[in-house]
């Protein structure tokens, strides 16, 4: 039967209504967000490492979004995925992101054994990876053509030359590795050897190994100090450099060496971890950057961001630093390498990370941030020692 007028003219209305109900739902909900992914270790026992990543983010973010977001508009919106320092969620993770409408990158966290596992699926995915913590060379030298891989963070080769140079000028000629078992610690170790390699008034008298968990250290330090280390240049997280400082420290204060350590410890709750043992260990730990010595104006800035979205009050406040400011300074890189780019494609937009001629940021001013054949965004510049005050606050030093 054919419909009444009355009956097609209220279909007529009804479709009206809700074309408009679309078309005002959209306006109200605005431009859709631009993705920007976190992929790092949050559930992780005594970790601040991602947690630290992502206040950096989020400050940054805060800022890009304050001031209009990104392509005339868009908001920039932060999704995170716990990996637990796991590789295999670590992938899982990558893969998800790579599904993602709009997610033009992820960010990682601390641990490069669980980054260079997921190298693989970067490169199938094609998915663009920053790298604000992780130190491994293998992350950046990775053998992808195009390298989706930028890091504006520590490198291993640049980190074990700074500690064996750090003892050197100490005075401490004689050094004792203590290494972590993984791809990480292997890094180190080719990195101490070349550099030893090339400066004979300094020798590595004997590498020791330690599995991740293990309870005790005390037996690997004798045997570097046995063997006539003066001092142990160390490469750890958190975890164990805390049991290796509780038993140096219990031991007579003659069998006490200097240890200098990769920054691996400021990644989760090493201070509470060690406790009152830290103020008797000679204890130092390289850094590439130190709230206390940043540019006044970039830290207001900074400071002002993180007290809009975190209890961050004060620098004291600040844990894992050098992983906040690396994640700030980059998210802000990758925001003008989008814009440039014109798109939330990924491919455009690594090929425009490599055309961002300036930024000035709180690590340091960019100029440019990375090129071509230059995916690491800090150099031996910017390297520094720092030591952990009475109070647990790491504070550079002259070292």
């Amino acid at each position: 039967m054919p419909l009444s007028f009355p009956s097609c003219l209220n279909r007529a209305f009804t479709a009206l209504l809700l074309a408009l109900s679309t078309v005002c739902t959209g306006a109200l909900a605005g431009p859709a967000p631009v993705r920007v992914g976190l992929d790092a270790e949050f559930g992780l026992d005594n970790s601040t490492s991602a947690q630290a990543v992502e206040l950096g983010m989020r400050a940054a973010i805060h800022e890009i979004n304050r001031a209009g977001g990104v392509l005339k508009g868009r908001p920039v919106e932060l999704v995170t995925r716990d990996h637990r320092s796991i590789p295999a969620r670590g992938i899982r993770n990558i893969e998800e992101f790579a599904r993602m409408p709009d997610l033009v990158a992820v960010f990682g966290g601390r641990f490069s054994p669980v980054i260079i596992e997921e190298l693989p699926t970067l490169r199938a995915t094609r998915t663009l990876f920053m790298a604000p913590w992780s130190s491994a060379d293998a992350i950046i030298d990775n053998d992808m053509q195009p390298n989706y891989v930028y890091r504006l963070s520590l490198r291993d080769s640049l980190a074990m030359p700074r500690l064996l140079q750090t003892a050197r000028k100490r005075g401490l000629n004689k050094v004792g590795l203590l290494l972590t078992n993984t791809s990480w610690g292997r890094s180190n170790l080719a990195a101490a050897e070349k550099f030893v390699a090339a400066n004979k008034d300094i020798t590595i008298v004997q590498t020791a190994w330690y599995n991740w968990r293990d309870q005790t250290l005390v037996a690997r330090y004798q045997a570097l100090r046995s063997a006539g280390a003066q001092a142990i240049v160390l490469v750890a997280n958190d975890d164990e450099a805390a049991v290796l400082v509780r038993e140096v420290a219990a031991l007579p204060k003659r069998e006490h060496l200097p240890i200098l350590s990769h920054w691996g410890v400021t990644g989760g709750e090493f201070v509470r971890q060690a406790g009152p043992a830290l103020n008797k260990v000679d204890f130092s730990v390289i850094q590439t950057f130190s709230f206390f010595k940043a540019d006044k104006k970039p830290l207001a800035r900074f400071m002002q961001s993180a007290a809009a979205i975190s209890p961050v009050r004060k620098i004291e406040d600040i844990q894992g630093p050098v992983g906040v400011a690396h994640a700030y300074d980059l998210m802000h890189i990758l925001a003008k390498a989008i814009d440039l780019a014109g798109s939330t494609d990924r491919k455009a937009v690594r090929d425009a990370l490599e055309k961002v001629r300036a930024h000035q940021g709180l690590v340091k001013h960019y100029a440019p941030p990375f090129a071509p054949n230059r995916h690491e965004a800090l150099g031996p510049r910017e390297l520094l020692m720092a030591r952990y005050r009475p109070d647990g606050v790491l504070v550079p030093t002259g070292d």
